[in-house]
């Protein structure tokens, strides 16, 4: 395997694992205080409406389901925790990987935050920055907390990885 594989590799590894801290810790919302668990099949049914040229809607809840939309929806969870991922290393740089550090996990982690706040939300019907929810700041921490659990959980997932790769 060829050093560019190997850290694309690992690069993915840190990603999966960053996105199941997150999944993990939504898991412990829901069992603590009843938070409900993301519904990514909603993710799915905005994705499957972009062949359609559907962007946008007023609620994804009450758009038409889309073929393999829960399937989709959490595809595109772990994939953009890859991408992400690739992020961090883009701006951190691969020695990282060697001996990662909290803080650029961190900010990257803080940082992705502007996706839901600003694309996945107004393109889904809760209008920017979660400003249509019924609770618009409760949503607004609740993402912002997400995000620095995905932050710590890139830290922690290239912590690991980095002691399998010496």
């Amino acid at each position: 395997m060829t050093d560019g594989l190997i850290v694309g590799f690992r690069i993915a590894l840190i990603g999966i694992g960053a996105t199941l801290a997150l999944d993990i810790w939504s898991l412990l919302l829901r069992a603590a205080f009843r938070a409900p668990f993301p519904n990514y099949a909603m993710v799915g049914r905005w994705i499957g409406g972009f062949p359609r040229g559907r962007f946008v809607h007023e609620d994804i809840a009450s758009a038409p389901a889309v073929a393999s939309e829960r399937l989709m929806g959490w595809t595109a969870h772990y994939v953009t925790g890859i991408l992400y991922a690739f992020l961090l290393i883009a701006i951190a740089g691969v020695n990282w990987l060697s001996a990662p550090t909290l803080l650029p996990a961190l900010m990257v982690g803080v940082a992705t935050v502007a996706a839901p706040l600003f694309i996945m939300q107004p393109a889904m019907g809760l209008g920017v920055a979660a400003s249509k929810a019924i609770d618009p700041n409760g949503a607004r921490l609740r993402s912002l907390l997400a995000h620095i659990v995905f932050g710590i959980g890139l830290y922690l997932s290239a912590t690991l990885t980095a002691s399998f790769f010496l």
